[in-house]
């Protein structure tokens, strides 16, 4: 059989047949149409059946599998916090170290600001922070603030300001420098402001002379102008006594008597004061107490006549001054008249007697000399571990 004549046999319909059944059909949807506006229940519905199923089952699987991009409520971002450091001129502070501190310290962070005095911490997490920020010549400066989720904060440029220059020098002198100064301090001692009172120091810890130090006392001494007053005037009165007969009167025997009393000072000086004291190594001052009861302390002048320190700092037998008396009366032998040189047991007593005028001056230089000395210095009292 011929499948197309097969086809052609099948009964089919014309155009027009499918027209007036088209039309039917239009017919028939626009009578329900006109039926279920009757009621706006039915004929309203929001839905078909099929998009009623297909958002059931959207909705459980949005409750039961929520996606990866879905943001819970307790989730926290990180965030970022930046800045500039400047000085007060608004120029920028390279180098500056910066720290950055958090209530829990083990998320604390630390950078330096770079070339343009920028600085960044990365990976923050929120809440409240605290910077320190630092540079030498500069006052160190702190920022607290709050950093929220995910924010990525920029702070005002943070300015430092330049710290005040602050030098401390601590002079330490040596203490051949620090006996200078106390000599200069003892050259300035005058009874009424007038006798010099050069051979005694008010600070019990002062530092021993050296040999030259001794030697330029010594002179200092002789040279006062003070000093050639006092033998003029003791020469006047050996000549109004007649005393030391031998050099006769006048002009003449004034002026023995003068030299005399001058060589006696020079000879006592010298030896009993410099060098004496530099071959013993003891110090030729009297070192005044000024504390304690009166007994003690007359006690302590009487003691410094017989006593001196030496240049160790302990106390002594005083070889300098004792031996020192005997040599300076022997050496008068020498420019005395024959009939007033003395022999070795008037030489003797005559150093016992300067023993005891020793003691009698030490006994005002406690008491009353120095209560007659215009600005004496004043020093520290002594540490107990002092000598």
């Amino acid at each position: 059989m011929n499948p197309r004549k097969k086809n052609l046999d099948r009964p089919t319909l014309s155009r027009g047949v499918w027209r007036s059944v088209f039309d039917r059909r239009s017919l028939l949807w626009i009578s329900l149409s006109l039926l279920l506006c009757g009621f706006p229940a039915l004929g309203q519905p929001k839905h078909s059946l099929t998009e009623n199923v297909f958002e059931g089952a959207l909705a459980d699987s949005t409750r039961t599998a929520p996606t990866s991009h879905t943001q819970s409520p307790d989730q926290q971002l990180s965030g970022t916090i930046s800045g500039t450091i400047v000085d007060a001129t608004g120029a920028i502070v390279a180098g500056a170290h910066i720290k950055l501190s958090r209530e829990n310290q083990s998320l604390g962070q630390d950078v330096v600001s770079d070339a343009v005095g920028q600085f960044s911490f990365a990976n923050v997490s929120p809440g409240p922070f605290q910077l320190t920020t630092s540079s030498e010549g500069f006052a160190t400066q702190t920022y607290s603030g709050v950093l929220r989720s995910g924010e990525n904060c920029i702070l005002q440029p943070i300015m430092l300001v330049v710290v005040a220059a602050s030098t401390e020098v601590h002079v330490s002198l040596s203490r051949t420098q620090e006996a200078e100064a106390e000599i200069k301090d003892e050259e300035k001692q005058r009874v009424l402001g007038i006798l010099p009172n050069f051979y005694v120091t008010y600070s019990r810890t002062a530092v021993p002379l050296s040999s030259k130090q001794k030697f330029k006392l010594a002179w200092k001494a002789t040279v006062d102008p003070v000093n050639f007053v006092v033998v003029a005037g003791a020469a006047g009165l050996e000549q109004a006594a007649n005393a030391f007969g031998g050099y006769g009167q006048g002009a003449q025997g004034y002026a023995r008597r003068y030299g005399a009393a001058y060589g006696d000072s020079v000879t006592s000086t010298f030896i009993g004061s410099a060098i004496l004291p530099s071959l013993f190594k003891q110090d030729p001052r009297y070192f005044y107490k000024g504390t304690g009861s009166i007994r003690s302390r007359v006690l302590y002048a009487i003691a410094n006549s017989v006593i001196c320190k030496g240049d160790n700092g302990r106390w002594q037998a005083n070889y300098s001054a004792i031996l020192g008396g005997l040599a300076s009366s022997g050496i008068s032998n020498l420019y005395y008249p024959a009939a007033d040189r003395e022999g070795a047991e008037l030489t003797v007593q005559n150093a016992l007697i300067g023993i005891g005028s020793s003691a009698a001056t030490n006994i005002l230089q406690e008491f009353v000399i120095r209560k007659l000395t215009r600005h004496p210095p004043n020093y520290a009292p002594p540490t107990p571990n002092a000598q």
